[in-house]
């Protein structure tokens, strides 16, 4: 059977692989939490920069733009910490040595009660983002708990009391987030720039509150998908392990 619902984190660390990441996996939990009086901190690992279909698009222009969209979604969703971007290049992130040092970096300076990331087991996974993601914020936490891994840190260990990892095949935790759906709607629409390319919001002024309509209609399907097994109207699902 499902668990459900932690009792809120003092502090919790969310780490996407790009911009709008966080928002899609976990935004309704973080804003639930943050409404309780949770810290919540954000880790973005790529720039974004290739996150467009328009080929004459100027990479360095959307970076700013798109770091500019994280951290109002951010603050849509109650944080008030300032976000922390790796910027390694949109498509090209590795799951390596250097990746693992920054995350490692971020838990311990954090010390979150809880993480939240991609599931990297995730079956048939296209984008290598997502998956090296995830496994950043595995292996960032062994890192981080273990005084040995990176002692140049000058940061205690530290270990998270869970980790929640969202887009999970077989999900076992799931957060009622009734009450925050229109929050993590808010977020979402923040990232205007992905409105085309993860929205199917097209530049189409006559047709565009119907089509933003429809995106926000799938994400509360969504949601009322993973609540439903469970009587809860609407809910994130998780991946959750607690032996850390």
């Amino acid at each position: 059977m499902p668990t459900k619902d932690l009792e809120t984190p003092r502090t919790v660390l969310a780490i996407g692989a790009h911009p709008d990441d966080i928002e899609f996996g976990c935004g309704a939990t973080l804003a639930k939490w943050a409404a309780a009086g949770c810290e919540i901190h954000h880790v973005v690992c790529t720039d974004g920069s290739r996150g467009t279909w328009d080929p004459d698009e100027d990479p360095a222009e959307l970076v700013v733009t798109r770091e500019r969209e994280q951290r109002a979604a951010a603050r849509a969703l109650g944080g008030r910490a300032e976000v922390t971007f790796l910027r390694w290049p949109d498509g090209e992130l590795e799951a390596g040595l250097r990746q693992r040092w920054q995350v490692c970096d971020a838990i311990r300076r954090v010390r979150p009660d809880v993480v939240l990331g991609h599931d990297p087991w995730k079956r048939y996974r296209l984008h290598p983002d997502h998956r090296n993601a995830g496994f950043l914020v595995t292996d960032g936490i062994v890192a981080a708990r273990d005084p040995l891994f990176f002692p140049e840190q000058g940061a205690a260990p530290h270990r998270p009391s869970t980790l929640l990892l969202f887009e999970a095949d077989e999900p076992d935790h799931v957060e009622d987030v009734a009450a925050t759906v229109d929050t993590k709607l808010a977020a979402l629409l923040e990232h205007a720039s992905q409105l085309h390319t993860t929205m199917s919001v097209t530049s189409d002024a006559s047709s565009r509150d119907a089509q933003i309509a429809a995106f926000e209609a799938r994400i509360r399907a969504r949601l009322a998908e993973a609540g439903a097994a469970e009587g809860i109207p609407a809910a994130e699902a998780f991946k959750r392990i607690d032996r850390l």
